[in-house]
């Protein structure tokens, strides 16, 4: 009889080099991985050190803020997106930091300090990227000091600033400085500085006019990406001398304009895009006359958005799709001539396409889910959100069609729960699905999905009041994020997910009336990496809850607490002090 064998339990080499741990860790898709490895040992937690290069910020991290850039001495990008406190104070101290950064985002203040810019300039002369999208009062002296402290800029965001009641506040703002939005003289300032400047993005600035998107396609001879969207005064001219004016252009995305005819200066404009690749004419007027110029260019378009359009036939839009075979990503959502012959003839042309928008296409029905699936070979990605799904009947045969990853098929009414099992048995490696507000689909249609597609990583399931429970077949399902916000999910729902779905990062449950603390405990007690969970408008669910969570489980990063829990300020550090940020949603 053979020996019996004591297993041994698997040795860590930490005596391995350093740079052979930082290639092992640097292949985890996400930092959040390092947390755990950073607790294995001190010299994994140097290690995981180095390796972070992202940070984001919010009010509640703030106090810990000097630490963290002490610890992390590698930081390339910092996000304080969700930051609303005194901005200068912080730009001041990551200027002192000695940090070496090629990112920052400072979107979503209500004011941009000149002082903390030019401090903070001084210090980072490396800095390549900066994103200042919705902030308040910004004027032209902005981009003057952002022009002076950062002239190595590659990407700038300034897009929507928010100037409430505009008119009446021009002149000044509450500290009497305020003296109008970006005009084209601060965009001139820009574009004569930044010799470096590649993607721009100017959209929601209404007092711009075709003048700064000349300058900048005049100076900016790098520039490849420009995006003016909702821009009132930029015309198809400043369009047409841009395309003709930028010869490494592979970019450009606008709205709303005008194109009901296209002149030779604008034909001739397309003839000098050699690189564009992506274009995008969301809501505008578009002519078959203007396809056909881009059909006459010949251009290497790889992505093409047409959605909201209108002003062009299916004639126009077959002879340009017959022509650029190669095209990955098309979106012509809400053309609502579209009918399923339609779709059928243009997926002779799909061969290449990735990402297909087909959302508020009203005459699709099933008809052209089953024919995109089966003529379109390297489909990832479909959108058929607010169609006519589960309308017609299904094909006697059917092709699976491994390549589909994400599917949004949210508002379709008439979807049953035959329509969802026939989909997800052509579709079985689906990773995102968006079922929100398709209420024709029950809990047999659920056990279906979890059934027939293991790969699942994010469901929602938003609005469906009828469903209550539901069952995972899946032994270990690799679920990562549940939105069921609205839902008639109830405890025992959220027992099953949390014993099965070992992997989930985000639940939300807004709304969700049936759920009680009972089962919010359940899925916080089994979900061992749960980061984030939201409970605003449960009623149902005791306040009392948060603090056992945040005690209980370690991972949680953020909490929406329910309505009705205000935190005082020696619960705050608390929970702060366990890593978890308890805020408002």
């Amino acid at each position: 009889m053979m020996s019996e064998v004591k297993q041994q339990p698997l040795a860590i080499d930490v005596d391995l080099p350093e740079e052979c741990w930082e290639l092992i860790f640097s292949l985890l898709d996400h930092h959040r991985h390092f947390e755990s490895l950073s607790l294995v040992s001190k010299h994994f937690l140097v290690i995981t050190n180095q390796l972070r290069t992202t940070l984001t910020v919010s009010d509640q991290t703030t106090p810990f803020l000097p630490r963290l850039l002490r610890r992390f001495r590698h930081l390339k990008n910092l996000d304080f997106c969700g930051f609303h406190g005194d901005l200068e104070s912080i730009l001041c101290l990551i200027a002192k930091s000695k940090l070496d950064l090629e990112a920052l985002n400072i979107s979503n203040q209500k004011n941009l300090h000149l002082n903390g810019l030019h401090v903070l300039g001084s210090n980072m002369k490396n800095l390549t990227s900066l994103t200042c999208s919705k902030v308040s009062f910004l004027q032209d002296i902005h981009l003057s000091v952002i022009a002076a402290s950062f002239p190595r800029l590659e990407e700038l965001d300034i897009s929507y600033p928010e100037h409430k009641n505009i008119f009446s506040s021009i002149g000044s703002d509450d500290s009497g400085t305020f003296s109008g939005p970006v005009t084209d003289l601060g965009v001139s300032e820009l574009s004569s500085r930044l010799n470096n400047l590649i993607k721009i993005d100017l959209s929601g600035n209404q007092f711009i006019t075709d003048k700064s998107v000349i300058h900048l396609s005049s100076r900016c001879v790098l520039l490849r990406e420009i995006a003016v969207r909702d821009c009132a005064f930029i015309t198809q001219n400043a369009i047409a001398f841009t395309i003709s004016h930028s010869p490494g252009l592979k970019s450009i995305a606008v709205n709303e304009i005008g194109f009901p005819s296209v002149d030779d200066v604008f034909k001739e404009s397309f003839l000098h895009a050699k690189v564009l690749s992506d274009l995008d004419l969301s809501s505008s007027f578009v002519s078959d006359e203007l396809l056909n110029s881009i059909v006459e260019a010949c251009l290497p378009l790889n992505k093409l958005i047409l959605a909201r359009c209108h002003g062009f036939t299916f004639a126009g839009l077959l002879l340009l799709l017959s022509k650029y075979h190669s095209l990955s990503l098309i979106s012509v959502e809400g053309v609502n001539f579209l009918t399923d012959q339609n779709i059928n003839e243009l997926s002779k042309f799909f061969s290449k396409l990735t990402s297909i928008n087909l959302g508020f296409c009203s005459k699709l029905t099933n008809s052209t889910f089953f024919t995109l699936t089966r003529n379109c070979p390297l489909l990832n990605e479909i959108n058929m959100a607010r169609t006519n799904l589960g309308e017609e009947e299904f094909p006697t045969k059917f092709v699976v069609n491994p390549q589909v990853k994400f599917l949004n098929l949210a508002q379709n009414g008439k979807l049953s729960n035959e329509s969802i099992k026939r989909f997800v048995a052509i579709c079985p490696n689906l990773q995102v699905l968006n079922l929100s507000s398709c209420r024709g689909i029950t809990e047999e249609g659920f056990e279906e999905i979890f059934k027939r597609c293991s790969e699942i990583r994010h469901l929602e399931i938003n609005y469906f009041s009828a469903i209550t429970d539901f069952a995972i077949d899946s032994e270990v399902s690799k679920l990562e994020k549940l939105s069921a916000k609205g839902s008639g999910v109830n405890d025992e729902a959220l027992a099953m997910v949390g014993k099965r779905s070992c992997r989930l990062l985000n639940l939300d449950l807004e709304g969700c009336l049936n759920v009680t603390e009972k089962g919010v405990k359940e899925v916080v007690k089994n979900s061992r990496g749960l980061r984030e969970i939201n409970l605003k408008w449960c009623d149902n669910v005791n306040i009392d809850i948060v603090a056992w969570m945040v005690i209980t489980r370690p991972s949680l990063r953020k909490i929406i607490p329910p309505c009705g829990f205000v935190p005082t300020e020696s619960q705050m550090k608390l929970f702060l002090s366990h890593g978890c940020c308890v805020c408002e949603g």
